[in-house]
This record gives structure tokens, C-alpha cells and sequence, in this order.
């Protein structure tokens, strides 16, 4: 297994599931691609920033890029080299299969939660679905 895919939304338990991932990737010496998704309670946060800055799109978009930029920084503060980072956007689960699946990814880590705690008990979880959804491997991180 070399390829694998860490999704963060910048949560306590993403951080855990990088940590994971990073130590897999570097054990096996294999690439690690880190993605996120733009997600409703992403959007909300970053309404309350577009008040103050502008456009909503812009402000997603510069949130994304800082969730993914700490999140390579610990990467490769764990010792990871080969790192690629990609963006979705839309159904969370719907994001992170698509995204695995068009850069032959052989395994998938995430935490069990995320920011979405609520959303997830309401609607089932993003870990959930991609343990039922996934085209491969998935770990879940407590």
C-alpha cells in the first residue's frame, strides 16, 4: 500500500488521522495525497468571514488552503516527503471518494468526527459512508 489519502477539516480528530497517516506513508514509504472539502460547516464559517472580507468563494477557498497547508506542515514534520494536496467540493464523502479514486488510492484515513459532530448523529456520519462507499481501504482514527 503506498498511495494513501488523509482528509482533514482541520478537527482534532483529522489531526489524529494525519498523524496516522503520515506514519503509515512514511513506514511503507509511500506517497500521501491530504484532501479536503469545502463542507456546510466550513461555509458556515466562512460566511462570518465574508461579512468582513468579501466574497464567500474567495474566503472558502483561503480556509481550504490553510487546512491544508497546516496539514502538510505536520506531515512533514513527521518525516513525510511525498506529499499532494486537493480540494473538493460538495457531498463529503461523495468528495473524498472521487478525489481517491482519480489518484489510485489504496487506502483511505480519517477521523471517526470531524467539526460536523451534529450533522453527523443527524444524517450519518462522513466515515460511515466512506466505509460503506469507498473503492478501497478505509481506517477510521478514533
Amino acid at each position: 500500500m503506498r498511495h494513501i489519502m488523509v482528509a482533514t477539516d482541520g478537527s482534532s480528530g483529522a489531526k489524529r488521522a494525519i498523524d496516522v497517516a503520515a506514519g503509515l506513508a512514511r513506514a511503507l514509504a509511500g506517497d500521501l495525497l491530504i484532501a479536503t472539502v469545502a463542507d456546510s460547516q466550513l461555509e458556515e464559517e466562512a460566511q462570518q468571514f465574508a461579512r468582513v472580507e468579501g466574497n464567500i468563494g474567495d474566503v472558502l477557498e483561503a480556509l481550504a488552503a490553510k487546512t491544508l497547508k497546516d496539514a502538510e506542515a505536520r506531515a512533514r514534520h513527521l518525516g513525510v516527503s511525498r506529499i499532494e494536496l486537493r480540494t473538493g467540493s460538495g457531498d463529503v464523502a461523495q468528495s473524498l471518494i472521487d478525489i481517491a479514486a482519480g489518484n489510485s488510492v489504496e487506502m483511505i484515513v480519517l477521523g471517526r468526527r470531524g467539526r460536523g459532530q451534529l450533522a453527523g448523529l443527524l444524517l450519518g456520519s462522513v466515515s460511515q459512508k466512506l466505509v460503506s462507499l469507498a473503492p478501497c481501504a478505509v481506517t477510521v482514527v478514533p
